[in-house]
């Protein structure tokens, strides 16, 4: 039986990074691979992932009193208490990276995998091949990686140069596949487009409670993910939906997430913010609501749509490109999308912009709730599954084992 061992420089489950992780672990079950996870959590925190044995997850922790530094993010913003890589010295970067190195080093001497699955183009991915040269590794591209090498030029020949060793890389469509190759001066044909799924077993419509003029954000309290703006335009619903409801999933930590909080606590009753929730709760939700939105400046393939349009909903998104290219066509008229604003960086809007975007997100909340279109078909979600996922991922696997072998 062949080993994979997984990669996570982030505390599973809690980022989009974390559910894929647990969902390909999920995936794997039964089909006869033996598997480990190496992760980063929290001092204290809970490293479970999916049914795999607590004795193969192997979690680095943070902020311990041997070891002060709060577990760097991927994302600037975090559902917990996180380091921003841009403000990492010298010296913090070079002991984050010296850590991985050799908690890589005793897990990887401990499993011997046969092919190691990597998470997030950048630092802790780019020294797998420094401790594992000749084992296979595939790297698994979500795009913050990119955008932390736009954050981060410091350091991104530093990252470049590990990363460009990886044997194949996996990303979720095909910008993030262009942009993979011509920042890191990658073959195309090193890189597969296996896209991103959903739990169908868990995801469904069936017992929908009645919809009515409810709304569904899931993601983390950030600015990023343009919950300022749709805070604003939330307000404007209600003034045309007087019954408008808006559910709140997801979580956020520091003083940004504390004041958009407050901003969609000023609608009171109207407003429920539920915090991190697992995902049987988050299905629960999305069967009450009528319209899912993800206002986000930055995403790679938001699994939070295809989630929400297998549970019943309509669909409300700005124009990000992994959603242009491989979710709207699928959903057709149940989606409706906000053109992007002007930006200034990866995922910061110019201030100018935003009062029209916020105007024309307003607009299509509004029209979606008004909306009388059947729930897409089920059926026509089956390349989202994580089982048709997995297939493409599994494969990659497979062909690198075969090739060294």
């Amino acid at each position: 039986m062949p080993t994979v061992l997984h990669l996570l420089s982030q505390q599973p489950l809690l980022t989009g990074s974390g559910v894929t992780l647990d969902a390909i672990v999920r995936a794997a079950d039964g089909r006869r691979w033996e598997q480990h996870a190496v992760v980063g959590v929290p001092a204290g925190a809970d490293p479970r992932i999916g049914e795999l044995n607590p004795e193969h997850v192997h979690a680095l922790e943070f902020g311990t009193a041997d070891h002060p530094l709060v577990l760097p993010g991927m994302s600037d913003v975090m559902p917990y208490p996180s380091t921003v890589f841009s403000t990492m010295d010298d010296a913090a970067w070079t002991d984050y990276r010296e850590r991985w190195r050799g908690h890589l080093e005793t897990v990887i001497r401990a499993t011997r995998p046969d092919v190691i699955h990597t998470n997030h183009v950048w630092c802790m991915s780019s020294i797998v091949k420094d401790v594992a040269p000749d084992t296979p590794l595939i790297t698994h591209c979500h795009a913050t990686g990119l955008r932390q090498m736009e954050l981060c030029p410091n350091r991104a020949d530093e990252v470049r140069t590990g990363i460009g060793r990886s044997d194949r890389f996996v990303v979720l469509h095909g910008g993030h596949r262009e942009s993979l190759v011509e920042k890191l001066d990658v073959d195309p044909a090193r890189v597969e487009v296996v896209g991103a799924g959903y739990r169908d077993e868990v995801f469904s419509g069936a017992g929908a409670a009645t919809r009515g003029s409810t709304i569904a954000y899931v993601g983390k309290i950030s600015a990023a993910k343009g919950v300022r703006e749709l805070a604003v335009a939330f307000g404007r619903v209600l003034e045309s939906i007087p019954d408008a409801h808006l559910h709140v999933a997801g979580s956020g930590a520091g003083p940004e997430a504390d004041e958009l909080r407050a901003c969609l606590s000023e609608y009171g009753d109207a407003v429920e913010l539920h915090g991190h929730v697992a995902p049987e709760q988050l299905a629960s939700i999305l069967r009450e609501c009528a319209v899912c939105v993800l206002p986000s400046f930055y995403e790679g393939l938001p699994l939070v749509l295809v989630e929400a349009a297998a549970s019943g909903c309509r669909l409300v998104a700005t124009a990000l490109p992994g959603v242009v290219e491989q979710i709207a066509p699928v959903l057709g008229d149940s989606m409706r999308l906000v053109p992007m604003p002007e930006m200034d960086g990866p995922d910061t809007p110019i201030a100018a912009a935003l009062p029209a975007f916020t105007d024309r997100l307003a607009k299509e909340l509004m029209a979606s709730l008004r909306d009388d279109i059947a729930p897409v078909d089920e059926g026509s979600l089956r390349a989202f599954q994580w089982g048709a996922v997995f297939e493409r991922i599994e494969r990659v696997w497979r062909e690198l084992i075969e090739a060294k072998s």
